[in-house]
């Protein structure tokens, strides 16, 4: 029942920064624990980020930790993930996911090219 827009994706420097966003249909969005995936080319879709209902817990793939902020607004409807810092090994495509106890959520985003050039 919900469906997920991704948006903010783009070409950016090493050492530079994106947020990216991901809006949620329903009115029911606190209910569902939200997340970041990402899969770069010749790679299997890996764990990024995900945040809990309310906000209040966070959790990242090592390799982001201290570059990149998860957060929620749920008035909105919309995640985010702020990256900075970007390295040229954190190009992939980027999806939006949602769940309401599965990992990883049953549902997902269309996906938002990230590209970092050296």
């Amino acid at each position: 029942q919900v469906q997920l827009v991704e948006s903010g994706g783009g070409l950016v420097q090493a050492g530079g920064s994106l947020r990216l966003s991901c809006a949620a249909s329903g009115r029911t969005f606190s209910s569902y624990a939200m997340g970041w995936f990402r899969q770069a080319p010749g790679k299997e879709r890996e764990f990024v980020a995900a945040i809990s209902r309310i906000g209040g817990t966070t959790y990242y793939e090592d390799s982001v930790k201290g570059r990149f902020t998860i957060s929620r607004d749920n008035a909105k409807n919309t995640v985010y993930l702020q990256m900075n810092s970007l390295k040229p090994e954190d190009t992939a495509v980027y999806y939006c996911n949602a769940g309401l106890s599965e990992f990883p959520g049953k549902y997902w985003g269309q996906g938002t090219q990230v590209t970092v050039s050296s």
